[in-house]
Formats: C-alpha cells, sequence, structure tokens
C-alpha cells in the first residue's frame, strides 16, 4: 500500500520556523520526485517545492525562496521542508505527493498524503 505520511506541522509565531516530514512506503521512493503543496481556507492548492528524484535538484515557488529549504533522505524513504521566517499568509494545510515528474505541478502527481496543519500567528 503507498502511504506518504506528513508531520511537523503545528501552531508558530510569525517569524519562527518549522520542519515539516514526508515519510513515504509502498513504491520506490528513490524514483520519484516529491513536491510540497499546500491550501488556505477557502483558496486554491499551490505548490511551494519540490525535488527531483535523480540529483536532488530543487524548485521553489516565489513565496518559499529565500525562506525554505527542501531536502530528502533516500535511505530514510523521508523528505522534509524546512520552513523559517514564517508569515501568516503561510497558514495551510501542507501535503507531500510523489510523482515521475520534475515538475511543481499538483496534477501530474501520482500520490498523496493525508496534510498537516500550519498555523502562524501574528
Amino acid at each position: 500500500e503507498v502511504q506518504l505520511v506528513e508531520s511537523g506541522g503545528g501552531l508558530v509565531q510569525a517569524g519562527g520556523s518549522l520542519r515539516l516530514s514526508c515519510a513515504a512506503s509502498g513504491f520506490t521512493f528513490d524514483d520519484y520526485a516529491i513536491g510540497w503543496f499546500r491550501q488556505a481556507p477557502g483558496k486554491e492548492r499551490e505548490g511551494v517545492s519540490c525535488i527531483s528524484s535523480s540529483d536532488n535538484s530543487t524548485y521553489y515557488a516565489d513565496s518559499a525562496k529565500g525562506r525554505f529549504t527542501i531536502s530528502r533522505d533516500n535511505a530514510k524513504n523521508t523528505v522534509y521542508l524546512q520552513m523559517n521566517g514564517l508569515k501568516p499568509e503561510d497558514t495551510a494545510v501542507y501535503y507531500c505527493a510523489a510523482s515521475r515528474l520534475y515538475i511543481l505541478l499538483g496534477s501530474v502527481y501520482d500520490y498523496w498524503g493525508k496534510g498537516t496543519q500550519v498555523t502562524v500567528s501574528s
């Protein structure tokens, strides 16, 4: 059974940090790019960052550049999203997803986690 399980969300003050984890199982993790997406209440889902399967190339949405860092540990089948300098507008449910394509486009992702809530207070 394919599973992606996010963890590490919570409540943090503006300017604070969180590290999200995405633990994968049930598929060949090394063959998949992993992306982080988020969805705030009343808003469309948006891509945050993704990391390739092959050479650990990374891509960040403008909203994440300079503040967030994505990384992966293939030995642990886990991807991380380090989020620093959090802002209230970062409040959302954060999802990780797996795709054979290295692109931050939700429609090409095959597998999705159930999400973890991040709330940033002002």
